[in-house]
């Protein structure tokens, strides 16, 4: 992949951006935020401007800087202008705590932290009490007393010679938020981002120069960092980037006003988009030529009914931090919905039983994947790293049972599957058939122990508008019986207000078991 192997230097900026100016692309639209735009060359001499900003403040090849950025075009600025200059930024999830935050600051050991000035307050009264931090940039109006990235970059030089990087470098980190625990830091190398554009972006969802990107998930994931940033400049695409919280309202205007050509979601969104009578027009997709799901398995009924409405696909995937992207998924012309599809051509992928040994079709195993993109293991943490990290295989912790065609299906993530009667059952199974009644909006299934001491499954629901609980529960225990079989029918089912999520919008499944809201 462009000479990235053997002695020579790579640096991912030079692949990703400076080869788009080189071919004639430097005045073509990279970035909006619907405030401002970049150009191709005004993205270039604005990551240089961060790279020397970067070595002014004393900043060294391989040091971290981190990165507390809303997905404006400042985040492609200074993310990039660290690789530029050898240094490895580490963009974090914008909706941690303070404890949170001051836990992955210290391990990380950043030297300067770029903040946006919204969420400014949430650390303001950690920094003092890390001693590796040497400098706050502040991306917006108000920088308090610290110092204003516009003004900083104003100051610097657009030219600055690239770091002589090597491929197998680590580039950046992403730390993965795991159900439970503190966030691990994934360390990512130079060639793992065109792995994932020659591979998924390239000969899945073939991207394309003309196409105009909308991704709900945000930069700091490794699925919105790959929509969003790997593969528009691999190709020389324009983004449109949201600093809002993605709600249905805020992407229906979004798609009204830019009309994007691919559009990149999650399950829960897709659902909440088609059940908002206030989105009943079409014309915001127009342009739409596909659409893509990651983050959690997507539903039958949701591909189905978006396709029907949209009349563009859903290409659902699943990926992982540890993987930066895509792995296994539905292509189009190859797509059968409630299915995770095939692998990603450049990757292999295994389902393994408990002692290691593969599995026959049809049976449930865990999934490990062969892939060019996976991270070099998690800062400090050798034991975690050895047990995902497994020679050419990572471990997914996924559980998957593929099909005579070489399909896979999502069963459920191995501390959420349990067995009933002997047999295992899948709680996105059972969570995809209550979904499919007209009552339900969403459902979450946890193991929980009858009289006997045997597990079952025990539902939580949230109920669409106009639906009441009563009478509900008998019609809702057969629904599920006939479609997925009687033996996985919920002993229980709770009505709530709302499911424990993630801030990927993950149902929180542990949340529940643990004694639900």
């Amino acid at each position: 992949m462009h000479g990235m192997t053997g002695a020579g230097s790579y640096n991912a900026v030079s692949w990703l951006l400076d080869r788009n100016v080189a071919e004639g692309r430097g005045d073509k639209l990279a970035f909006t935020d619907t405030v401002s735009e970049l150009s191709y060359r005004q993205l270039q001499a604005q990551t240089c401007r961060a790279a020397n900003l970067l070595s002014g403040l004393g900043v060294r090849r391989e040091e971290r800087v981190a990165m507390i950025m809303l997905d404006t075009i400042d985040f492609p600025i200074v993310f990039l202008g660290a690789i530029r200059a050898g240094v490895v930024p580490v963009p974090l999830n914008t909706l941690l705590t303070a404890e949170q935050y001051a836990y992955v600051l210290a391990d990380c050991r950043a030297r300067v932290l770029f903040v946006s000035d919204a969420l400014y307050p949430v650390v303001k009264d950690i920094i003092a009490g890390l001693p590796d931090l040497a400098h706050v940039v502040v991306s917006g109006r108000d920088a308090s007393s610290h110092l204003k990235l516009a003004d900083e970059l104003a100051r610097e030089s657009d030219s600055f010679e690239t770091a002589r990087t090597h491929a197998e470098e680590p580039a950046f980190w992403l730390y993965s938020s795991g159900s439970t625990g503190m966030p691990k830091g994934v360390r990512h190398l130079h060639a793992n981002l065109a792995a994932t554009a020659e591979t998924y972006a390239k000969q899945v969802l073939g991207i394309r120069e003309n196409d105009v990107v909308l991704s709900a998930a945000k930069l700091f994931f490794a699925y919105g960092l790959g929509n969003s940033l790997t593969f528009p400049l691999s190709v020389g695409a324009t983004t449109v980037l949201n600093a809002e919280r993605p709600t249905p309202a805020v992407i229906y205007k979004l798609m009204q006003r830019y009309h994007p050509t691919i559009f990149c979601g999650v399950p829960t969104l897709f659902a909440a988009m088609l059940n908002d009578p206030a989105l009943k027009s079409e014309t915001a997709g127009s342009r739409l030529r596909i659409c893509t799901s990651a983050g959690e398995a997507l539903p039958e009924s949701v591909g189905l009914a978006w396709k029907a409405r949209f009349g563009a696909d859903i290409l659902d995937g699943v990926g992982s931090t540890e993987l930066l992207h895509i792995f296994l998924s539905n292509a189009p012309g190859d797509i059968q919905y409630g299915t995770s599809g095939r692998p990603v051509p450049g990757y292999k992928v295994r389902l393994v039983n408990e002692a290691g040994a593969d599995v026959a079709d049809g049976e449930v195993g865990e999934l490990l994947v062969d892939a060019p993109s996976a991270g070099e293991g998690y800062w400090n943490q050798r034991s975690k790293s050895r047990a995902t990290f497994e020679g050419n295989w990572t471990r997914t912790g996924d559980k998957y049972i593929r099909d005579a065609s070489g399909r896979y299906t999502f069963c459920g993530r191995a501390d959420d599957m349990f067995k009933v009667s002997g047999i295992w059952v899948s709680p996105f199974e059972v969570e995809s058939a209550l979904i499919t009644h007209p009552a339900v909006l969403e459902a979450a299934v946890v193991p929980d122990a009858d009289f006997d001491g045997l597990l079952k499954p025990r539902a939580y629901v949230v109920l669409r508008e106009g639906f009441a609980a009563d009478g509900l529960y008998e019609q809702l225990k057969d629904h599920v019986k006939q479609k997925v079989g009687p033996w996985k029918y919920p002993r229980w089912i709770e009505v709530v207000t709302s499911l424990p999520k993630t801030a990927t919008g993950k149902i929180q499944r542990f949340k529940l078991r643990e004694g639900g809201q």
